[in-house]
């Protein structure tokens, strides 16, 4: 449970059960706080299934009086969750489009991260206040495509194991370094609200991690440019797209 997707899941999991009265997720410490009616092991054999550690820690008996489960409603929050989803998939469709171009597998891996992270944040502002048969929906047709762009990476980087492939360090460079400085800049949109409520915390993680990946494909271009050889830019967008494929089974077995 460190991003928002895996927070998303979580509670998309747990949405149709009437017990809980609140949720209050610790992304840093990895931790849940359930405050709910009736059983605990009722909610943790939800949770065990999408394998994540799921673990009673503690359980005792404390007296609410029943809040809601909170959902992000300050303005401030939904401006920047729609300016992250603007950057997001606004630098997907450009390392996409560049990765093809370039023939660069870890260009075109990195823009399904940042799909994915566009999915999370557009997904949470589309459903909030509608069905959860609704959101179950929405939540399917990102996971749905996730796969399916996931499992055609897959196809085309073993493709260029065995066939060869060309890519090109300039562009990997240059189109990564412009992504490494979108997430940067998510990364300090999000820096007043890391210590704020836990989707604005998990968001931070996450875009901490992008960060992360992104300096990874820069190096992998460096090491094109520096070995000639194809291998590094293949191997880095093998990893990354297979980060990418686990997040989307997971919500499709989520919501079958």
């Amino acid at each position: 449970m460190d991003c928002p997707s895996e927070e998303r899941i979580i509670r998309l999991k747990l949405e149709d059960h009437a017990e809980i009265q609140n949720l209050d997720f610790n992304i840093p410490g990895r931790e849940l706080t359930v405050i709910h009616l009736g059983d605990a092991n009722k909610l943790l054999n939800d949770l065990v299934p999408l394998n994540f550690g799921a673990s009673i820690k503690s359980s005792f008996d404390i007296i609410t009086n029943g809040p809601e489960i909170s959902t992000p409603g300050n303005k401030d929050e939904w401006k920047l969750l729609i300016m992250l989803l603007l950057i997001n998939g606004g630098m997907f469709f450009i390392e996409f489009s560049f990765g093809i171009f370039a023939e660069s597998m870890g260009l075109i891996s990195d823009s399904l991260d940042m799909l994915a992270d566009a999915g999370v944040y557009g997904i949470s502002l589309y459903a909030v206040g509608k069905a959860l048969t609704v959101k179950k929906k929405s939540a399917l047709i990102n996971g749905l495509f996730q796969f399916v762009l996931g499992f055609g990476v897959i196809f085309e980087t073993v493709r260029r194991f065995i066939y060869g492939s060309d890519p090109e360090p300039a562009y990997m460079i240059f189109v990564s370094l412009m992504a490494l400085a979108a997430n940067v800049y998510c990364l300090a949109l999000l820096s007043k609200h890391k210590d704020g409520e836990v989707h604005m915390q998990a968001s931070y993680i996450c875009s901490s991690t992008d960060v992360m990946a992104n300096v990874g494909i820069v190096l992998a271009g460096v090491a094109v440019f520096l070995t000639k050889s194809p291998y590094p830019d293949l191997v880095i967008g093998m990893i990354v797209t297979v980060i990418v494929l686990r997040g989307a089974i997971t919500i499709l077995k989520l919501v079958k």
